[in-house]
């Protein structure tokens, strides 16, 4: 089995959206670890790398993928893998209210044109809330927020409106996010393994497991569906 890619190389994804992996972990209720103490010192956490790609090869305790930069990898699934379906919905489905997680690039107004949209189920709400880098295409974003509000985008001939201006809130800041005409808009729900099949896109989340490279928590396509992230 062959190492983990060079982190440096992965996509250190999740944000939350990003995330679309990892945003059910966020709200996961989990036991304190207990303090180290003289007699046990604190273990080095493992290293987690984060990875999208296709997948070549699955069996029932491993898979082959190629990520998005052109490498093969094999991985362990860990026994208590978390699968979770990403699926499209409709720009529509964007309403005031809704929390979501936005890719976007800054346009020069200040504004920011969305990428893709995923919008989190409720029992998500708050996952990875706030705007920080994100690494899908260079300088792009992410915002994990509240939609305040939303506005139809008319096309330059004043036509019917095409798009969506979305006006997003989070602890401590605001941005107007762009979403244009075939923008990607996707939600999520659990999966289970039968989505891991050869040619699936994927983005995972993978970590040394007593030496083994293991795939702990992965988001999948389904019947050829691309994931945006």
């Amino acid at each position: 089995m062959k190492p983990l890619p060079d982190p440096a190389r992965l996509s250190p994804l999740f944000v939350a959206a990003t995330l679309i992996l990892g945003a059910g972990a966020a709200t996961a209720q989990t036991a304190p670890a207990a303090a180290p103490t003289a007699a046990s010192p604190a273990a080095a956490p493992a290293q987690t790398v984060r990875l999208r790609g296709t997948i070549e090869a699955a069996t029932p305790t491993s898979l082959t993928v190629k990520e998005r930069g052109g490498q093969t990898v094999t991985l362990a699934l860990s026994p208590t893998l978390v699968v979770q379906e990403v699926y499209p919905i409709a720009l529509a489905d964007i309403q005031p209210g809704s929390f979501i997680g936005t890719a976007a690039l800054p346009q020069a107004d200040g504004t920011q044109r969305a990428i893709a949209v995923t919008v989190f189920p409720e029992s998500a709400r708050g996952a990875g809330e706030g705007h920080r880098p994100f690494d899908l295409q260079p300088q792009s974003t992410m915002t994990n927020a509240t939609v305040a509000d939303v506005a139809g985008v008319s096309d330059a001939a004043g036509g019917a409106a095409k798009g969506r201006t979305l006006k997003l809130t989070y602890q401590g800041g605001e941005k107007t996010v762009i979403v244009p005409p075939g923008a990607p808009v996707v939600t999520f729900r659990g999966g289970d393994r039968s989505l891991l099949v050869p040619g699936a896109s994927v983005s995972l989340t993978a970590q040394e497991v007593n030496g083994t490279p293991t795939v702990t928590r992965i988001n999948a396509g389904r019947n050829g569906f691309a994931l945006p992230y």
